[in-house]
């Protein structure tokens, strides 16, 4: 039933309607998102303790992957456990306010993450194509400041959507067809005319995945250039090398993201919803990221590697 508070047409409460379709089957999907979202905690809490430790990591391109780590967790954390508590127990109310909340958390965290892609196109265009100065350029103070400066661009950008989604009449009901709440899927449920949430949605996406993603292709152009331009096979190879887990990274987020930006938008009829929400919760990026990571990264591996041993060689005895 839907309630309505005394002063507007606000709902008390949404419902999150799970997977349109698959409702028969919500357990056995729970446990991939479950698996995922296990080894997701488990690998990037695990990734940022050893950069944390390990002293040989403390340089730029670790400090962004930590950077980016921490992202990873806090995006899947605000969307899988309420996702997972309405596939195995069917808790679907939400309030209206923690479902506001939620939208802002999941679009800041959204905009971290690509953020923090972008400026790890940065830092691998300085190692390559200036490396005598790259330790004076990314300092410490600098990357800080990057880093803060990409969360405030999400969090500035992305409150707007809580104002523009509470100003909304919903007579309609309460029901979203979805998992979670973002700016779109509650917008839908809208009477009212969301031409305005459409537009700033859109302007956001550009102003964020199109700069970012245009800072990763000069970035990469620029790197390319000067890769191609060393004189030794072997040096082009090693430069290479350091840029390719990066790469999967960006391909891994960027292209759900893109499917999930433009289907809501320009293919939202012909695509089932199931497969709208399904590519909304896979936990790609922060699954593989510290996967791909440590298995393409040499220091990471070799601080793995002697991390494990250090285990092996101290084991603890019970006296």
């Amino acid at each position: 039933m839907l309630l309505l508070n005394d002063t507007s047409l606000t709902p008390v409460s949404f419902i999150l309607n799970g997977i349109p379709g698959l409702e028969e089957v919500h357990l056995w999907v729970s446990f991939p998102l479950c698996t995922m979202y296990s080894i997701a905690i488990t690998g990037n809490f695990g990734l940022m303790y050893l950069i944390y430790s390990e002293e040989a990591l403390h340089r730029p391109m670790h400090i962004f992957l930590a950077l980016l780590s921490f992202t990873d967790v806090l995006m899947c954390t605000s969307t899988l456990p309420n996702t997972l508590c309405i596939l195995w127990f069917n808790l679907k109310e939400i309030d209206f306010k923690a479902c506001l909340a939620q939208m802002f958390f999941v679009h800041t965290f959204t905009g971290m993450e690509s953020g923090v892609l972008m400026l790890m196109a940065l830092d691998r265009y300085v190692a390559i194509c200036y490396p005598l100065r790259y330790a004076t350029v990314l300092t410490n103070s600098v990357i800080a400041k990057a880093g803060l400066l990409t969360f405030l661009r999400g969090v500035m950008l992305v409150i707007p959507f809580t104002f523009l989604t509470k100003r909304l009449p919903y007579c309609r009901g309460n029901v979203i067809l979805h998992t979670y709440c973002d700016h779109m899927s509650v917008a839908k449920i809208s009477c009212g005319n969301v031409k305005v949430n459409a537009i700033y949605g859109l302007m956001v996406a550009l102003l964020i995945g199109g700069f970012d993603i245009l800072c990763i292709t000069v970035s990469y152009t620029m790197i390319l250039q000067a890769v191609v331009s060393l004189s030794s096979a072997e040096a082009r190879q090693k430069a290479f090398s350091t840029c390719t887990a990066h790469i999967f990274a960006i391909v891994i987020t960027y292209v759900p993201a893109f499917f999930t930006f433009f289907t809501h938008r320009f293919g939202g009829r012909s695509i089932p919803p199931h497969i709208h929400i399904i590519m909304a919760n896979l936990l790609m990026p922060p699954t593989m990221n510290p996967i791909v990571y440590g298995i393409k990264t040499k220091q990471i591996r070799t601080c793995i590697t002697r991390f494990l041993l250090k285990g092996k060689d101290n084991p603890s005895h019970n006296i």
